[in-house]
């Protein structure tokens, strides 16, 4: 077993860890292992009472000897409170250092309630913390050792500039509720209270990120992100450049926790979680996504279903149907050709034939292969990124790749049937399955 697998075995384990004690957050689980793993902050927007803060200082508990920072902010807290005091011995020396030791710019993981709260002398030094992981202490500029960063807010920033710049630096965005089934309601009462074993390590997410920046993102995935920018400014929704390097960089961490050196389409399924501004636009994000991921899907399944060339060579002979079946009349009531146009025609529709059937053979052996593929989707999903939920909602997607394929079998066969009035031999396929 090689180090990732190792890493992975652990993740899925701290996983069931956390969702035996908070429920019905699957989804947000993940995405923050992964947004962990890649180094990106998160922030968590939703009503009190949702498990915000619990939920943060879990996922550092993970991470035994990881050091810890959290507090919840208010318009009066004072840069001392999370940068650490001002050190008087040095301030007699005329410097002005913080004593950051215990404080936020000391820690591995941090968790900031209501942080649009804070006033403009805690963001400036913010800013520099959640993105370049800098600290300005004094004349000294120090790298911080922050690992994580988990934000949360009862509500969203108004019209502020600074407010906006530190929102922009919250890459993975979340909108938390509160339980909805009634089954969580029963479990609610039975949740364990002990601190989580501690099952990763720095050193896993150290070597998690050393896979990922060895990554790369293929061509077609990154027309993928070129789409669907595209598609997001057409309906006036606009992110930083900052903000689309930094979902290719979760893209990469995703591959990288799959044991692979290349993003594959599953590897972009959280994005719609880092597109949207307001909680009310991420259904309509969402569908943006969903529509550019189909099309990938389609295009890196071509090796295996190529229904692009299927297509093209049943439009092609449909195109010159009209020409086949006249050539074909006038055989049949004897009508008169040149040698030349005779034989010319021939051969086209001997073309056609031998290409109807070669192609309708071959589809529809790639047809039988994904039925059954079909009958463990969500396993053969599952493997391509582990860190998916509910697998069987995706499974959709490759039975939807295979619907056209069979529409394309049956574009085939009526030409065939059409132009030589018989079946085409040895492709018999049951389209009710």
């Amino acid at each position: 077993m090689n180090e990732m697998q190792t890493i992975q075995n652990k993740l899925e384990e701290a996983i069931g860890q956390l969702e035996s004690r908070f429920l019905e957050r699957e989804e947000l689980i993940r995405l923050l292992l992964l947004g962990l793993m890649a180094g990106e902050n998160a922030l968590l927007v939703g009503p009190p009472g949702t498990a915000k803060s619990q939920l943060a200082r879990a996922v550092s508990q993970l991470f035994g000897s990881g050091r810890w920072f959290e507090y919840l902010l208010t318009r009066f807290t004072t840069p001392d409170e999370i940068f650490g005091p001002v050190s008087l011995r040095q301030l007699k020396q005329d410097q002005y250092v913080r004593q950051t030791d215990g404080y936020l710019p000391a820690a591995d993981f941090a968790f900031l309630d209501e942080i649009f709260k804070a006033n403009s002398a805690i963001l400036n030094a913010l800013l520099s913390i959640l993105n370049e992981r800098i600290f300005f202490n004094g004349q000294t500029k120090e790298q911080v050792p922050l690992l994580f960063l988990m934000a949360a807010s009862n509500e969203l920033p108004e019209e502020n500039d600074q407010l906006a710049a530190l929102y922009d630096r919250f890459l993975i965005r979340y909108e938390v509720g509160y339980l909805k089934q009634m089954s969580s309601y029963e479990r609610m009462f039975q949740i364990p209270n002990d601190p989580l074993p501690p099952l990763l390590s720095l050193r896993d997410i150290e070597t998690v990120r050393r896979a990922a920046a060895e990554v790369t993102i293929p061509e077609p995935l990154i027309y993928m992100l070129y789409q669907l920018k595209s598609g997001m400014e057409e309906k006036e929704f606009v992110l930083s450049d900052r903000r689309w390097r930094k979902i290719g960089h979760v893209w990469k961490t995703s591959a990288a926790l799959n044991g692979r050196t290349e993003v594959g389409v599953w590897d972009t399924v959280y994005t719609p979680h880092m597109l949207w501004d307001l909680p009310e636009d991420y259904g309509t994000l969402r569908e943006l996504f969903q529509k550019v991921f189909q099309d990938a899907l389609k295009q890196e399944t071509e090796r295996e279903l190529p229904l692009k060339r299927y297509d093209q060579i049943a439009k092609h002979w449909l195109a010159k149907e009209e020409e086949l079946h006249a050539f074909q009349f006038k055989k049949e009531v004897g009508g008169r050709l040149s040698k030349e146009d005779q034989e010319k025609a021939n051969a086209n529709l001997e073309e056609c034939r031998m290409e109807l059937e070669e192609t309708a053979r071959e589809l529809r052996g790639k047809l039988v292969q994904w039925l059954q593929r079909e009958k463990d989707l969500p396993g053969y999903i599952r493997n391509r990124n582990f860190l998916l939920v509910q697998t069987a909602q995706y499974a959709v997607k490759y039975t939807h790749l295979r619907i056209q394929g069979e529409r394309t079998l049956q574009t085939l066969q009526g030409l065939y049937r059409t132009l030589f009035d018989r079946e085409i031999p040895g492709v018999e396929y049951d389209y009710t399955l």
